[in-house]
């Protein structure tokens, strides 16, 4: 994003919640500048050129996350972000990693609910040596025995590491889908069975990512300083000739209506505070609902002025602090498919969860008995609209390349990042009243509760000797 258009966009959002917290029409739209073009082997790609700094942040986006991936192949959309560095037909082990490094780039790779991603943010003299080397390994990943065999290994050990043997690992991201949904593919381990990744074959994964790393299930997204014609050719020039490959259909994703509340609890022999989380289904995406419910969640979980800070940590001292969001793993618009809005927070022994509950439904009645007033709603579109920002911003370009590359493979439409404000704005009092009663009410929640190792009881240890 052009800064000037950073600085306009700020200005407008502040005006915004001038005149006593009336609303008004922005002086200023965000309008980032995109170029949108489909290849004939089906590749989507994003262009959108900024001049100012010579830099270029480069997506490759394939539509298979955790939640897509196959019944009994749980664990591979994660397991295939760790092969994608193991060579190509022109790059061995860990040198795709080697040349942008060596370039004066940085780069990385994350599995997320609906797909996996690559980027790099390079020189931008160095654009066409990237598009040549993602499309080396789009087209002929080394998938080899002896590559598998390592993998299987390292995202074996990164279970371990970071859910099986630390402190809350899971908590809430992994724990929350698979109590709260009722759909396998929202509620299944998303890190992986391990079984089933020790399991995997050699043909196994040679079909995965034959099948779901194609150009037809892709998108190339660039960010930066570039000729959008020049870019353009480059990409035509290094993809174009890799072949499409049919898809299987999209698994049905759909949740029914959450009727009651639920609760779950596990043990963490290593954890030394309880921990509480509590998870709304949200809204459909792309929808006045979505829009509403992106505002509520500034309101009451978003910032120290939020509903649940000021109740639980400011009023009642239950807490020390209290995080979450829309997607955990992301942000409010790069995801497709059902989705939890998620609070969570770590207590003290002598406050019991029943206690937290009832001070966070104190900290939400407000919002479920009358609309929000003007000042509030006005100061929550200024937060969710200095969030989008920030979220652009991120990695030097990253994030504005992650949002457009997340419209593109979801909806073919990378300019709806140009219609997120006015879908912010066009949010009334009614509309949060309505969006809170129905998504926000109690019967729609699930509770999650992590018991630590069994504690003496304070008095017990200060008589010990």
């Amino acid at each position: 994003m052009k800064p000037v258009l950073l600085v306009l966009a700020l200005a407008a959002a502040l005006g915004c919640a001038s005149s006593r917290g009336a609303t008004r029409p922005h002086a200023a739209r965000l309008a980032v500048p995109i170029e949108y073009h489909k290849l004939d082997n089906g590749l989507r790609v994003v262009l959108s050129p900024d001049r100012s700094v010579p830099k270029v942040a480069v997506g490759v986006y394939y539509g298979i996350g955790f939640r897509v991936e196959p019944r009994d192949r749980t664990g591979f959309a994660h397991l295939f972000e760790h092969m994608m560095f193991q060579g190509s037909r022109n790059l061995g082990k860990m040198e795709f990693i080697k040349l942008v490094q060596s370039n004066g780039g940085t780069l990385n790779g994350s599995t997320r609910f609906d797909f996996t991603n690559y980027y790099e943010v390079v020189p931008s003299n160095v654009l066409e040596t990237v598009l040549w080397a993602e499309a080396d390994r789009m087209r002929g990943l080394a998938v080899t025995q002896e590559n598998l065999d390592n993998q299987k290994g390292v995202v074996s050990n990164e279970v371990k590491v970071n859910v099986l043997n630390r402190p809350y690992g899971g908590f809430p991201w992994l724990d929350l889908p698979q109590v709260a949904n009722d759909n396998w593919y929202n509620a299944h381990n998303f890190y992986g069975d391990l079984a089933d990744i020790q399991a995997a074959t050699l043909p196994d994964v040679q079909k995965f990512f034959e099948t779901y790393y194609a150009p037809n299930d892709a998108v190339v997204a660039l960010a930066g300083d570039f000729d959008p014609k020049e870019a353009l050719g480059w990409v035509k020039r290094h993809f174009a000739d890799i072949r499409p490959v049919p898809q299987p259909p999209r698994p049905d994703l759909s949740e029914p209506r959450q009727e009651r509340e639920r609760r779950a609890e596990k043990l963490d022999p290593l954890a030394e505070r309880p921990a509480l989380a509590v998870a709304w289904h949200a809204p459909p995406r792309s929808t006045p609902e979505h829009a509403a419910f992106v505002l509520l969640d500034q309101m009451i979980l978003q910032g120290r002025d939020s509903a649940l800070y000021q109740k639980l940590v400011q009023e009642k001292g239950l807490t020390g602090d209290v995080s979450g969001g829309v997607n955990l793993l992301g942000n409010s618009w790069n995801y497709d498919g059902p989705m939890l809005e998620i609070a969570y927070l770590f207590h003290d022994t002598d406050r019991s969860a029943d206690e937290l509950l009832r001070a966070v439904d104190e900290a939400l009645a407000p919002y479920l008995e009358k609309p929000v007033d003007p000042e509030t709603l006005a100061r929550a579109k200024v937060k969710a609209r200095s969030t989008l920002y920030s979220e652009m911003e991120q990695f030097a370009g990253f994030g504005l390349v992650d949002l457009l590359a997340a419209q593109a493979l979801f909806h073919d439409d990378p300019a709806r990042v140009n219609r997120i404000e006015e879908d912010l704005e066009a949010v009334t009092p009614a509309l949060v009243l309505q969006t809170a009663r129905e998504w926000l009410r109690p019967t729609n929640r699930t509770v999650f509760l992590v018991k630590p190792k069994e504690q003496k009881d304070p008095k017990e240890q200060r008589r010990a000797p």
